[in-house]
């Protein structure tokens, strides 16, 4: 396990250099907001409470509610404020590169933006093949993210980082700087501290 977060480690650091130069999909199809306020909105929960339950519809077509995983998975949220946007369009590939790590974890991963389902389907597409649902928060507009307090001034969600266990509860936030990409190598040491599945239980995305 160790060795795969130095990797993982090692491979964010590469990949954090110059991201976009490795996908000429992407290629004049980034708009740049330029710096932003690096944290705009007051959180409404804290680590201990148990997660605000929220059902949004994923690119996928599937309908994925929180409360689902209940007893089931760990979840980890990952708000980010915009799709075409340059930190986004880094962070969440990133993240294909721990899939085992999170599995080993029995977790999963959603990832939520404001945009609407088309935005988000052009956006994940040429992205690449991510493993995780991604949602809309697009209507009631930024509901969900309101819900949690990550709900910026400008109608975007914080880049945001929330661990809840499989009873529903809160283990770990990072209200992140909108302007940079959340460690990845923090979370993966926040997702080593929950309980692990069973030994010889086999861990699975949903």
């Amino acid at each position: 396990m160790k060795k795969k977060i130095i990797l993982a480690a090692l491979f964010i650091c590469l990949f954090a250099y110059n991201a976009f130069a490795l996908s000429e999909a992407f290629k004049n199809n980034i708009y740049n907001p330029g710096e932003l306020k690096p944290v705009d909105s007051v959180l409404k929960v804290k680590i201990g409470q148990k997660a605000p339950d929220f059902t949004l519809k994923a690119v996928s077509g599937r309908v994925v509610s929180l409360k689902d995983y209940d007893g089931k998975k760990n979840v980890v949220i990952s708000f980010v404020p915009a799709a075409w946007t340059p930190v986004c369009s880094d962070q969440w590939p990133g993240y294909n590169i721990v899939q085992d790590i999170f599995e080993s974890r029995d977790a999963v991963l959603l990832g939520i933006t404001i945009d609407n389902i088309p935005t988000l389907y052009s956006w994940t597409n040429q992205m690449g093949k991510l493993w995780f649902d991604v949602l809309s928060d697009f209507w009631p507009h930024g509901a969900v993210a309101e819900k949690f307090g990550v709900l910026r001034s400008d109608g975007v969600a914080e880049r945001a980082l929330f661990l809840i266990d499989k009873k529903g509860i809160i283990r770990y936030i990072d209200v992140h700087n909108i302007n940079q990409r959340p460690s990845l190598e923090t979370l993966v040491r926040e997702l080593e501290k929950v309980e692990p599945p069973p030994a010889g239980a086999k861990g699975s995305q949903k």
